[in-house]
């Protein structure tokens, strides 16, 4: 367990620090002090830690602090401090805050008279309170998460001594690293294991971040390969879902990630419910591979039998001959029959409005459904085929191979 930068800043005592930049990745976790004493620090740290610079015992002109960002920000330390005053290093140059900002290292001032034996104690002191807390907390979610717990009484009680805020309406959210395969296929597997360890601390710490700037935050759950978002209900969930899941692809490289939402549930009692209908979800989200990574579980519908079929050829096929004869491959655009049928059934078949909202007059619509009726054999009036045809457009509006064939 650990501290981040920003709950370091904020300990009693350490007010004299300042942040002078990298202000973005604040929630960077801090797992130990070091004390800088050689001119580099590449070989010397592995990331995560927390850089005091004196200049007590090596010079530190404007030329090595830059190496120093640099080199920090390559190896992933959690921030880096300067100790400034009279005697060694008097000030922080601008060019180092700015190349610091640039790389979104967070980067501290304190003050030589701010000693140091003072502040390693703050810091060594509030990760051993502050893992244990953390501890605490993630015992009581991951204990109401699986069902299995003592009484929700007691629950409740820690919950409150440790201000958690359970009994208010949330949507649980289940991640997870999609595409690991092509990870150990690409690279040696100790590369790969490395990129994938970063990257999963990367998600989770960027994760955390995000979470803790919501209302009535709590702690991001990592649960196996799982990592488990509970949020407060809101109007705007599913559109900040959506800028987060954004925000994730310049973490993730060439990996994939999908989400399962829950449906809301009123307290901590459910949730339990809620992570099996995310995992559901999510699961669902792997297969059919939406464009926005995200599955609803209330929105599943039919989807949730379509995923109880063990076998993704048999939808495979049930899609390819439903919509197959619809794809005119010599075509320049050889999915207009698909998109026009869409655009019918989303229309409840009136044709009028699915010409508007294809943008096309209605007589170009109803020329594309005589030649829906020949390529496929089967009549728009049939309400089987209607009922077969919208199952198969919702798999391929979802299906990933759709997203990446169409222009």
């Amino acid at each position: 367990m650990s501290l981040t930068v920003e709950e370091i800043l904020a300990l009693p005592g350490l007010a004299d620090m300042a942040l002078r930049a990298g202000a973005r990745n604040r929630h960077r976790t801090v797992r130990w002090s070091y004390v800088a004493e050689n001119q580099g620090i590449a070989g010397w740290v592995m990331g995560g830690e927390l850089v005091f610079v004196t200049g007590i015992n090596h010079p530190r002109d404007e030329a090595n602090l830059l190496q120093l960002v640099e080199e920090g920000s390559e190896c992933a330390i959690a921030g880096l401090v300067i100790l400034t005053g009279e005697a060694f290093i008097q000030r922080i140059p601008a060019s180092v805050t700015a190349l610091a900002e640039a790389r979104g290292l967070p980067l501290i001032e304190q003050p030589y008279l701010l000693k140091m034996v003072v502040v390693t104690h703050l810091i060594g002191t509030a990760l051993v309170q502050m893992a244990q807390t953390k501890r605490s907390r993630q015992d009581i979610l991951t204990q109401l998460l699986s069902g299995d717990y003592p009484s929700l009484t007691t629950a409740r009680q820690r919950a409150a001594h440790l201000q958690l805020p359970l009994d208010s309406p949330r949507r649980l959210v289940a991640l997870r690293l999609s595409a690991v395969s092509g990870l150990f296929d690409n690279h040696a597997p100790q590369e790969a294991e490395r990129l994938l360890q970063h990257t999963r601390q990367a998600l989770q710490e960027h994760l955390a971040a995000w979470s803790h700037a919501r209302p009535a935050a709590l702690p991001v759950v990592v649960q196996g390969d799982l990592f488990i978002l509970l949020l407060a209900e809101q109007d705007s969930l599913r559109a900040e879902l959506a800028c987060l899941y954004q925000d994730l692809h310049a973490i993730i490289g060439d990996l994939a990630l999908f989400m399962g939402l829950a449906s809301k549930v009123e307290d901590c009692g459910h949730y339990h419910r809620a992570l099996n209908e995310a995992r559901q979800a999510l699961e669902v989200a792997e297969n059919l591979r939406p464009a926005s990574g995200l599955c609803d579980f209330s929105e599943l519908g039919v989807l949730r039998l379509l995923q109880a079929v063990g076998e993704r050829s048999v939808i495979d096929s049930f899609v390819q001959q439903t919509l197959g004869p619809l794809i005119e491959p010599n075509r320049k655009q050889p999915h207009h029959l698909v998109d026009t049928l869409d655009a019918l059934l989303q229309e409840n078949g009136n044709a009028l409005k699915a010409a508007q909202r294809l943008n096309i007059h209605r007589n170009t619509v109803n020329q594309r459904l005589q030649r829906i009726e020949q390529h496929s054999g089967q009549s728009l009036d049939d309400p089987l085929f209607r009922m077969n045809a919208s199952v198969a457009l919702l798999v391929w509006r979802m299906s990933e191979a759709q997203r990446q064939e169409r222009p």
